[in-house]
């Protein structure tokens, strides 16, 4: 009776400990031992025992995933695994609208042929098609290709 008890102890400690690591290998090792404490109450206590046994089985692994994803979120100390921040910025520059053709641009960045233009005191992603341009050019917007502006010199 003990080895089942203790088989079901480390099985649960196992898969209690899989939430602190970033793989399902203690999940797995856990439920192994789960099954393997199964096994030997089938073998020492018969059917009966062993329907016993996956039944507590059952209710423990439901009581730590329970655990784990319901009441852990809502302590502090599970407050502390989760981050909730964001930085509040973009990665990617602002996709320009259609009435921004026809406006003067000066380039950021050197264009040969794609880099940034300033645009109204805004960033975008340019394309030139007379290949390289130096670093502040004045540029005129001559039209939109998916997310980028096409400038030409002025």
């Amino acid at each position: 009776m003990s080895t089942i008890v203790l088989l079901f102890l480390v099985g649960i400690g196992l898969l209690a400990a899989d939430v602190f690591v970033s793989s399902f290998l203690l999940a797995i090792c856990g439920g192994v031992a789960m099954l393997g404490g199964c096994a030997f109450a089938y073998e020492s206590y018969g059917v009966l025992g062993a329907g016993f046994a996956a039944a507590a089985a059952l209710v423990l692994l439901g009581g730590t995933i329970y655990l784990e994803l319901v009441v852990l979120p809502r302590t502090r100390f599970g407050k502390g695994l989760v981050v909730e921040s964001t930085s509040g910025a973009s990665s990617q520059p602002p996709v320009a609208q259609a009435d921004i053709v026809g406006k003067p641009a000066q380039a950021l960045t050197t264009l040969a042929p794609s880099g940034y233009v300033l645009v109204e005191g805004r960033r975008y992603e340019a394309f030139c098609q007379a290949g390289h341009v130096p670093k502040g050019t004045e540029l005129k917007v001559i039209g939109l290709d998916n997310f980028r502006l096409i400038v030409a010199k002025a």
